[in-house]
Parts: structure tokens; sequence; C-alpha cells
């Protein structure tokens, strides 16, 4: 079985696209050749839409997920369901997209708090209009409105954000990329997908993500909460 494409690595904003069944799982998954859909990983809930049959059926997708060699993804709509679509058989899958661009908008997000809180991060995931991060820092002082200011200052700048890709070895040569301690970037491939935020900030990662600061819109610091003595952790929400 060859490995499903991601097309949503080459366009994020791609709400749909027709694709051939290669598989089901025993937990009511279905594995597509290629997908708009992003699997869950790296603190980025899998997305969630709807597979439309050649004669219409419409079936709700609950979550994408990798499958067990990550070299597939698997679109979880139930066992009754998976097992009414043959091998070969052509599905179009559809984005809930409003939710997934709200997603989008609060990885990026969470990028630039990594630049203004510039401590290694032990931990964070997104949510639909909110996100969080994890930093490792002793001595906090940290002012939610003042932090809020400094996101909002890069969100207005309306930089660039694009990626490109590098090879383990140029990785392993810069250490510094890598700023999560409890996520490591996938290895395996031989290649590495780089974030860049133009100006701002560069790291590893394979989520998804708005094409320009400036798509994020207002968003505002809502909780700072000590975690242990060296963690911190702080949650951002989209202001609309």
């Amino acid at each position: 079985m060859t490995a499903t494409a991601l097309l949503f690595r080459d366009d994020a904003y791609a709400t749909s696209c027709e694709a051939r069944v290669v598989g089901t799982t025993p937990e009511g998954g279905v594995i597509l050749d290629r997908t708009v859909f992003y699997a869950q990983g790296g603190g980025q809930p899998g997305d969630l839409g709807t597979l439309v049959t050649a004669n219409g059926d419409r079936i709700e997708i609950t979550n994408t997920v990798y499958g067990a060699d990550r070299s597939h993804v698997a679109h979880l709509v139930g066992t009754e369901a998976a097992s009414r679509l043959a091998e070969g058989e052509t599905v179009t899958v559809q984005l809930d997209w409003p939710r997934r661009l709200k997603r989008m908008r609060v990885h990026t997000a969470l990028h630039l708090l990594s630049v203004v809180l510039p401590y290694p991060v032990t931990g964070g995931s997104i949510g639909d209009g909110d996100g969080r991060l994890d930093f490792d820092i002793q001595d906090a002082g940290l002012d939610k409105a003042a932090i809020t200011d400094q996101l909002n200052a890069l969100v207005a700048r309306d930089a660039p954000v694009t990626d490109r890709w590098i090879t383990d070895e140029e990785l392993d040569a810069n250490p510094g990329l890598v700023k999560t301690m409890s996520v490591k970037p996938p290895r395996g491939s031989g290649r590495v997908r780089l974030v860049e935020i133009e100006g701002i900030d560069l790291q590893p990662c394979g989520g998804t993500h708005v094409r320009r600061t400036s798509e994020i819109g207002t968003v505002v610091i809502t909780d700072i909460e000590k975690k242990g003595k060296q963690n911190r952790r702080v949650r951002l929400s989209l202001a609309d």
C-alpha cells in the first residue's frame, strides 16, 4: 500500500479533494491515497468533515489519525460506514473549513508566542479558537497584558508564512531550530519541514498555518498558570 499523499503540506487552504479508497482499519477508518485532512499530531487535532461517495452518500468524518506506520492517514467514519466502501472506490473528502481555519490561526499564533517568550517549550495544544504552550521558566514574572501587546504587534507586521524542507543532517547541524522539548520533529523520511515567519521565526513543524500573520487576527492571553517549579502554561485565544 503506497503512502497517503498529504496535500495539505502543499496547500493548507485546499478544502476538498477526490481520492481513492486503498483500505480500511478495524477502528472504522478509511485510508485514502491522498487527502487534504490533517492527521492528529504535534498538539494539533485531526481534521473533521465529510466523505462523499460517488452515489452522493455523505458520511461524517469524526477524526483523522495516522496509521501504525505513520505513512497512511485514516479518516474515522465508524466501522459500519467503512464496511460499505470498496477498495478502489473514488470518493470526495470535504473539510470542516471554519474549524480548520481557526486551528491554523491559533497554530501560527503559538509560533509567535514562542518568539515573545523565548524559553524551551515543554508542551502545547491547539483548540478551535484557542491554544496553549507550556514553557520551562524558573522565575516567571509574566504579564498577560504585556504579552498580548507584543503578540499583536507581531501579528500586525503582516509577515508571510512559508515552508521548506531540510535534511535530517542539516537539522542535526542546527539543533537551535528545535524549540520543543516534549515533541520532536518527525524523522524517518530523511527530511524535515521548516516553517518560517519572515523575519520573526523559523522552526520545524508539520502542522497547518495561515499564509500571513495578519490573518491570525487579534489575540488575547487569557491565562498564565503555574504547572510546576519550572513550568508555566500560557493560554491564548482568538479575540473573535
